[in-house]
């Protein structure tokens, strides 16, 4: 995130990422963990697969399928070096590498499915990320990828971007800048890629927090683009922007839930 709350690059969105498991989890990991589980349903991830998880950060993913699968039969990569050590302690056993989604550091047609959750919007050429995909599944695999819905769905990321609006009709909305968050794109893209039999669902989670305070410090930790956006502010804007997001879900004196809606779409390689 640029100065001054100006779009990120990708390399900007890397390095928000740079961060602790536990900061993250305390932001997006209490939305990724129950969307993990919904995802890997999708997928049809089952007992006897080898599958790998694109982009894993600390282990949300990784976690459900090493639960279904067994650690030996689960792959992870990303390029956060603290993600990846943090994954690894986690889930120890796995095969957990430093990587990204566009050089997947794994041989092809190593994997029965490649699964993608919450990364293909922040990577840095979707097509090559598609591609790569593809060249790691086996014939007839499965790769799948899902991302929130920026623009109606994620309801804390959808909160805090229109209290930053208010303070700052330039902030970087995400449901503008980001990608694949829309009806169909995320079909686009798998069929670009070669895939078969691409279907597309929606995915519903939420998540409950004790207190405002609880909410606030996550945007304050940094990550992601509403992170980096909230600590580029000067103290009276951020300040500004905290009020407005207070109003904004209702002015809360104890514990609140906020939905989020994931699109998801996987398709087949050819046989």
């Amino acid at each position: 995130m640029g100065e001054g709350g100006k779009a990120a690059d990708s390399t900007d969105d890397a390095r928000s990422f740079l961060t602790s498991g536990d900061a993250y989890d305390a932001f997006m990991g209490r939305y990724s963990r129950p969307l993990a589980d919904a995802f890997a349903d999708v997928a049809g991830v089952e007992a006897g697969q080898s599958v790998l998880d694109v982009g894993c950060g600390p282990g949300s993913l990784t976690g459900v399928l090493v639960d279904r699968l067994g650690a030996g039969s689960v792959s992870a990569i990303d390029p956060s070096p603290p993600f990846v050590a943090e994954c690894a302690s986690r889930h120890r056993g796995a095969d957990v590498r430093l990587g990204s989604a566009e050089a997947i550091p794994f041989d092809d047609a190593s994997f029965d499915s490649a699964l993608a959750q919450l990364v293909l919007h922040f990577v840095t050429d979707p097509a090559r990320a598609a591609a790569e995909l593809r060249r790691v599944v086996r014939p007839s695999g499965i790769a799948a990828a899902c991302v929130w819905d920026f623009a109606q769905g994620m309801e804390m990321l959808r909160h805090f971007w229109d209290a930053a609006l208010t303070v700052d009709s330039d902030a970087p909305d995400e449901a503008q800048a980001m990608r694949f968050g829309r009806a169909g794109e995320l079909v686009e893209l798998l069929e670009a890629a070669g895939f078969h039999e691409v279907t597309e669902t929606t995915l519903e989670v939420a998540s409950t927090y004790g207190e405002f305070e609880e909410l606030w410090s996550g945007f304050l930790a940094g990550i992601g683009p509403a992170g980096s956006f909230c600590v580029s502010l000067s103290d009276e804007q951020r300040s500004a922007v905290r009020e407005e997001l207070f109003r904004r879900i209702g002015a809360p004196t104890g514990r609140f839930t906020l939905a989020a809606t994931a699109r998801c779409a996987h398709g087949r390689t050819p046989r």
